[in-house]
């Protein structure tokens, strides 16, 4: 509830590419912030819902620039939702398909993008979340949705599925606690 009250508060222009853009495509999506901010035109195919994820943008280091994915599986593709597709193909139409989306001819920082996401949250009147979260989320969304842990695991660039398992112990417990309430009943209405 409160992602989706972040979200409808995002003051989304359809005239320019701003960082709300990014918020809801990390939401949506997972990516972490480097894979987000090294997004250009070229890697979305519009036609068939996905984004490639086969670079990141160092935003640390003084020469900011695209860089390679922090592990060969964080190379993929991460399908996306039909109205995902619209909003960025109506968006990115008239970029380059090389030019960074949400880089332009300025630095972008970590902490910048946390503070805005901050009085975001505030003024939204929901929890406090950082851009980091928001792959959390997304995460724990998908698998209290009952998606699989390995397909999670594919769709975060996980190099195994044992990092996720790992990362959302809590929630996969009280997932098997539902389970073994259901595995009860269903024990319980036999003859």
């Amino acid at each position: 509830d409160e992602l989706e009250k972040l979200l409808s508060a995002l003051p989304l222009r359809t005239d320019r590419v701003g960082f709300d853009w990014l918020i809801l495509l990390l939401a949506k999506t997972g990516l972490r912030f480097a894979e987000g901010l090294a997004l250009t035109p070229g890697d979305f195919d519009f036609a068939h819902q996905y984004v490639t994820i086969n670079k990141t943008w160092d935003y640390k280091s003084v020469e900011s620039g695209f860089a390679p994915t922090k592990n060969k599986s964080s190379v993929r593709k991460v399908p996306l939702d039909w109205q995902t597709v619209i909003q960025f193909s109506q968006l990115t139409k008239k970029m380059a398909v090389d030019e960074p989306i949400f880089v332009k001819d300025k630095k972008v920082y970590n902490d910048t993008l946390n503070h805005y996401l901050e009085r975001l949250c505030k003024r939204s009147g929901v929890s406090i979340i950082s851009i980091h979260g928001l792959r959390h989320t997304h995460a724990s969304l998908l698998l209290y949705a009952g998606v699989s842990v390995a397909s999670v695991a594919r769709r975060l660039g996980h190099a195994n599925m044992t990092t996720t398992q790992s990362t959302y112990l809590h929630v996969i417990q009280e997932l098997e606690n539902q389970d073994n309430d259901k595995v009860m009943k269903h024990l319980a209405s036999l003859v």
